[in-house]
C-alpha cells in the first residue's frame, strides 16, 4: 500500500539525538518521504532539541518531575504528540520505559531503535554487556514497540563484527553510522507504506516475515 503523502513522523530523545540528525540529513537531501512534526524530550537540555530547533521542526520539553506520577507524564507527553497528528512515534535514544496504557493507541505505529541484537541485550549497557559475554558480533535492531521493555516484534537488525581490543566507547563509535543506516532503511519502508504490524506480525508487502530482514554492511536496502 503506497502513500500518497509524505510520513508525518514525530521523534522522542533523552540526548545528543544522532539518530534524529540522520533522519534531518535525509529528510532535506529528499531521500525521506516524511515530514517531521515534532521533536519531543523528557530533558529539556537534551542536545537533541537544539537540532530540532536548527532544523525548524517544533519542540516539546517536558521534565518527569513536574508531574505526580510516571503515568501522568507519560499522559501527558503522548497527548501532547497526539496534537502533532504523527503517522509514526520514532523512539530514537529515548531512556524512558513508557506506560503501556499510552502506548495502547499507538500500537503499530511506533517504533524503537535499540543497539543490540535483539532479543539479546534489552536495556542498558549493551555494548558492555556483548564483549563481556564474548559475543562475535553486535549490531543494532528496529522493533514495534510494545509495553515489554525492548520486547516488541522485531523488523529489522544491522549487524557488525566485534574485534579483538574493543571496548565499549570503540564497539558504540563503530556501530553508530550502522544504527544511523538502518533507522532510515526502515522509517523508509513504513512512509512508503511496505511494512505494517498486523495480528502481532510485522509484515512486508503483505506477507509476514519469518525473520528480521538484515540490513547489510554497506547500501540502505535490505538484503
Amino acid at each position: 500500500m503506497s502513500r500518497s503523502r509524505p510520513l508525518r513522523v514525530a521523534v522522542l530523545v533523552s540526548g545528543r539525538g544522532s539518530n534524529l540528525q540522520a533522519l534531518i540529513d535525509a529528510r532535506a537531501a529528499g531521500q525521506l518521504p516524511i515530514e517531521l512534526v515534532l521533536v519531543a524530550s523528557d530533558k529539556v537540555a537534551a542536545h537533541g532539541l537544539r537540532r530540532a530547533e536548527a532544523a525548524g521542526i517544533a519542540t516539546l520539553a517536558l521534565t518527569p518531575r513536574s508531574h505526580p506520577t510516571r503515568a501522568a507524564f507519560d499522559a501527558e507527553l503522548f497527548a501532547r504528540i497526539a496534537a502533532s497528528t504523527p503517522d509514526l512515534i520514532v523512539l530514537a535514544g529515548f531512556m524512558r520505559i513508557l506506560d503501556g496504557a499510552v502506548l495502547a493507541p499507538w500500537h503499530g505505529r511506533i517504533i524503537n531503535i535499540h543497539p543490540s541484537l535483539l532479543p539479546r541485550y534489552p536495556g542498558l549497557h549493551t555494548h558492555e554487556r556483548a564483549l563481556a559475554a564474548g559475543d562475535a558480533e553486535h549490531g543494532s535492531s528496529v522493533h514495534f514497540v510494545t509495553a515489554e521493555l525492548d520486547g516488541g516484534p522485531l523488523l529489522a537488525q544491522v549487524r557488525i563484527p566485534i574485534h579483538a581490543g574493543d571496548t565499549p566507547e570503540t564497539l558504540a563509535q563503530r556501530l553508530l553510522p550502522h544504527e544511523h543506516r538502518l533507522l532510515l532503511a526502515c522509517v523508509d519502508l513504513i512512509a512508503r507504506g511496505r511494512v505494517e504490524l498486523a495480528a502481532g506480525e510485522v509484515r512486508l508487502d503483505g506477507a509476514a516475515l519469518p525473520a528480521p530482514l538484515q540490513l547489510p554492511a554497506h547500501g540502505t536496502t535490505f538484503a
